[in-house]
């Protein structure tokens, strides 16, 4: 089992710049990549980030060139840097790992980010 603890968000005005931290602890022999979602109220939960064990980066297009993932394997933390937020950004921010064993994703508790235009 992982267990994942967010913290960083809150509220935030536009062009702002917070950091989400997620700390991993348990079994972390399965991961294969960690990475950020999120989900605005009445909307799907979407991905934001994800970086994978050997170093590769995916975001969406929305957030490229603002918000930046990054990982410290030695503290089990990914990052999520947030620069030149938008009130669309607005959402509830879940770290994500994936794993290649059962139950193969696991998730954190959510951070909330509200943009104040």
């Amino acid at each position: 089992q992982v267990q994942l603890v967010e913290s960083g968000g809150g509220l935030v005005q536009a062009g702002g710049s917070p950091r989400l931290s997620c700390a991993a602890s348990g079994s972390m022999f399965s991961i294969n990549g960690m990475g950020w979602y999120r989900q605005a109220p009445g909307k799907q939960r979407e991905l934001v980030a994800h970086s994978t064990n050997d170093g590769n980066t995916i975001y969406r297009d929305s957030v490229k060139g603002r918000f930046t993932i990054s990982r410290d394997n030695a503290k089990n933390t990914v990052y999520l840097q947030m620069n030149s937020l938008k009130p669309k950004d607005t959402a509830v921010y879940y770290c994500h790992a994936g794993s290649s064993r059962f139950p193969f994703d696991y998730w954190g508790q959510g951070a909330q980010v509200t943009v104040s235009s």
